[in-house]
């Protein structure tokens, strides 16, 4: 048996090797601020993931948003259900760049808060930590919206494969107060190849899509909502720019709205993306500028 001089040494010897041990450990996730209403989630050193605090978020108000008044109303109508506590989908939100996707999902937050809508925003390089992040939020009293931004999908990318599980809730049951809300410019969120429809069969007459089709449509397929967007035209535009104008404490005015016609067909665009940059720049001029325009 060791001498208590020995022991004293051996644990001396012990304590300096747990103590370099620990010095390459990445240190433990900070605690969650749950008095937050948004959050990202942020993966540190070592791959701990957890959720930072945004206590300014960036939100419009649901009114501002103009020209996409049906996928609004829908939207709401489904945000409605969840906060309730009633059966609601998954959303996919899908269409042309600009038209309001983003700014429709955060305008939801402000709007909602107030009755317990939490927001919490995941890049797409993250998503194989949704399992992680439903089980944190399983129990929490709030209503949660996971916000997934531009979301699209390479070939060979495995990270749709957690997306899949998260909406369909995999093994364990899907948690009753989490919902995924997802934008996207592509409608099936993966490439549509050329080589993908010469895969498909002729049966008895009937068009069979070959798998790699097969396998694209089922990830879209798991949202229980679709929401679509389109290029706005010329009046909807305007419209939008009126609406930003007012922002601005501006009007529409014939010299703003041939001024914005311009704006726009230099963009090569029509949506409330290109009417907000508009306003922005109209604003920013001095009137001498603006009646020089």
């Amino acid at each position: 048996m060791a001498s208590s001089p020995d022991l004293a040494a051996l644990l001396t010897r012990a304590e300096s090797v747990l103590a370099r041990l620990e010095a390459w450990l990445p240190p433990p996730p900070p605690a969650t601020d749950w008095s937050a209403h948004a959050w990202r989630w942020r993966v540190g050193a070592g791959g701990r993931g957890g959720l930072e605090a945004v206590h300014k978020p960036h939100g419009l108000a649901l009114d501002a948003l103009t020209g996409v008044d049906e996928q609004k109303a829908r939207l709401v109508r489904n945000t409605r259900q969840f906060i309730a506590g009633r059966p609601a989908n998954n959303v996919l939100l899908t269409g042309a760049r600009g038209t309001g996707k983003s700014s429709l999902v955060k305008a939801l937050l402000p709007a909602f808060a107030a009755d317990g809508l939490r927001l919490i925003e995941v890049d797409k390089t993250h998503l194989a930590d949704l399992a992680d992040i439903v089980e944190l939020l399983a129990e929490r009293p709030e209503r949660f919206i996971i916000y997934c931004d531009d979301l699209s999908f390479e070939e060979g990318d495995d990270a749709y494969k957690a997306l899949k599980t998260a909406l369909d809730g995999g093994l364990a049951r899907r948690a009753d107060n989490v919902l995924i809300y997802a934008t996207s410019n592509r409608r099936h969120l993966m490439p549509e190849r050329m080589q993908d429809n010469l895969d498909s069969r002729n049966v008895n007459g009937e068009i069979h899509p070959g798998e790699a089709v097969e396998e694209k449509v089922s990830l879209s397929e798991r949202f229980g909502l679709w929401l679509s967007f389109y290029p706005f035209d010329q009046d909807t535009y305007l419209a939008a720019v009126a609406v930003w104008l007012a922002h601005h404490q501006l009007k529409l005015t014939p010299r703003a709205e041939r001024a914005a016609l311009l704006w726009a067909l230099t963009r090569g665009a029509r949506s409330g993306r290109v009417a907000w940059q508009f306003a922005c720049d109209w604003a920013g001029r001095t009137p001498a500028e603006r009646k020089a325009d």
